[in-house]
């Protein structure tokens, strides 16, 4: 973030933006994408969480995909994108976050995970997970699914 960015958001009371991670998890025989459900309101997100310690940040991610999924599989070291949203609390405020993505090629799914009563799962086309998820950032992620994965 540019020094200006912070200096302007100290002088209007905007928060810098947290960081989460997420992954993307895409199976590599349909080029299907998994969506699980939001805890909160049930909408359809990708696996993501906070960085963890101990944990490159494509690792939390996959750590992630493990615990709201049940998905093995093989992480990418590089992000494949980056978004913005505003993640809502129970008190009534939210707070900016920037989502890094990272690919996940899934080698199998668990039918037992840590949030497995918590949460749905379901396979999408990726531009039909396009039209699910909210978050315009995701969406533009998701259309240009096979251009940023050959990168």
């Amino acid at each position: 973030m540019s020094l200006l960015r912070r200096v302007l958001e100290m002088l209007l009371g905007r928060r810098p933006a947290m960081m989460q991670v997420g992954a993307l998890c895409r199976d590599p025989r349909t080029g299907e994408v998994l969506l699980v459900t939001s805890r909160d309101t049930g909408r359809w997100v990708i696996p993501k969480g906070w960085p963890m310690e101990g944990r490159t940040l494509p690792g939390a991610a996959a750590q992630e995909a493990w615990e709201e999924a049940g998905v093995r599989g093989r992480i990418r070291p590089a992000e494949i994108g980056r978004f913005h949203y505003d993640k809502n609390h129970d008190q009534g405020y939210s707070v900016p976050i920037e989502m890094r993505v990272f690919l996940l090629t899934v080698d199998g799914l668990a039918d037992d995970f840590p949030e497995r009563g918590q949460r749905k799962r379901r396979w999408f086309a990726p531009e039909r997970a396009a039209a699910m998820v909210a978050e315009p950032g995701l969406k533009a992620i998701l259309t240009g699914l096979d251009r940023n994965a050959a990168s």
